[in-house]
């Protein structure tokens, strides 16, 4: 056992040795104005009339001169839940796609069906278009009123749905991070388990600390080697088998893992938040090395336990830390066995950390 515990050490330590690669996504969140976003499309939040505005219509407007209320004068107005597109003029973005929010009256005014159709018509103005890239706000959670956690949960299903069927880079841009927060009792949640079990990596540990974890690991050690032979056989896989998965490489394991869990390849990639092309690189090549967010968003996507998630993981050369917000994070929804992968990226962006994918 203490032979094949200094095998797995080294195999773990030859992977760390590659260099990470930074991966794009279908659909990120990040904060930024949206008027100086290079994309295909931004989207604005436009009243009815489509000739500027207060917030981000009106932005959008100054920021893309005179040019555009020219256009925008030609089309006649918008219906809400509906959209139109016209030319991006002094803006970074090749066209801005205007949609026309619902006003919130409390709920029972078909605000959230006429909100999702503010998304679905944008996006598929954006593949009519053939564009490859669009962006959008946060709709109707301004003057209108339509409260934001509910606003982002809209965004995040039509769009999720959306990129089930096509291809396209989607960006949900937050101009203010302190306005977003998370559902009182999730925040809640999160910020105990963090507390309860946040250790800083620059803790030093006393003598008498470091002789009881020595004491403890070599008695686990000693635990381990004595457990009666047979019972191990019987117990343990053989190690022909066991040794054939230590020397998996990360791409090997996750290919093995998807057709274990019965998934297709096309869900996993699709659920993990991952781009098609990343996901051919993955495949095709046994050695990739990925970003450890996308690790971690693929044991998402396949609902792996913390456990199975450790362990892909380390196919990588990667580990969860307990010095680390963002690894607590994760524990905490796998743990809770929430594998919704927006759901945690809105945790994660609350929490100022990266984002899966």
């Amino acid at each position: 056992m203490r032979q094949l515990f200094n095998i797995m050490i080294i195999l773990y330590s030859s992977a760390t040795a590659y260099s990470r690669k930074v991966n794009p996504m279908p659909f990120k969140l990040i904060q930024s104005d949206i008027t100086d976003l290079k994309v295909d499309a931004i989207v604005n939040a436009a009243n009815a009339s489509l000739l500027g505005g207060g917030g981000v219509d009106g932005a959008i407007h100054r920021a893309a001169g005179a040019g555009l209320l020219a256009e925008c004068r030609t089309l006649g107005g918008c219906k809400t839940g509906q959209a139109k597109i016209t030319k991006g003029y002094n803006l970074p973005a090749k066209y801005v796609i205007h949609t026309v929010g619902p006003i919130w009256q409390g709920g029972d005014k078909d605000e959230e069906g006429l909100l999702r159709s503010c998304y679905q018509s944008s996006l598929e103005l954006a593949v009519e278009y053939k564009l490859s890239s669009i962006a959008f706000p946060l709709i109707s959670s301004g003057i209108y009123g339509y409260p934001k956690d509910k606003a982002i949960k809209v965004a995040e299903a039509v769009i999720g749905e959306f990129l089930q069927r096509h291809e396209l880079m989607v960006y949900l841009v937050i101009y203010n991070r302190r306005s977003f927060k998370l559902p009182e009792k999730t925040f809640t949640a999160i910020n105990a388990f963090i507390d309860n079990r946040y250790v800083d990596e620059y803790r030093i540990f006393d003598r008498s600390e470091a002789h009881k974890v020595g004491m403890l690991y070599e008695s686990k050690m000693i635990q381990t080697e004595s457990v009666d032979e047979q019972a191990s056989k019987e117990a343990l896989r053989s190690l022909t088998d066991l040794m054939a998965e230590l020397q998996e490489t990360f791409s090997e394991r996750l290919l093995r893992l998807i057709d274990l869990k019965g998934k297709t390849d096309v869900e996993s990639y699709k659920r993990a938040n991952v781009d098609r092309k990343l996901f051919s690189k993955i495949r095709s090549d046994k050695h990739y090395k990925p970003s450890k967010s996308t690790v971690i968003a693929f044991s998402i996507a396949l609902e792996l336990n913390l456990d199975e998630t450790k362990d892909l993981l380390q196919k990588a050369g990667f580990a969860l830390s307990r010095s680390s917000k963002f690894d607590l994070i994760i524990e905490y929804f796998i743990n809770e066995e929430n594998y919704d992968l927006y759901e945690i990226n809105e945790a994660l962006f609350a929490f100022d950390q990266p984002l899966l994918g």
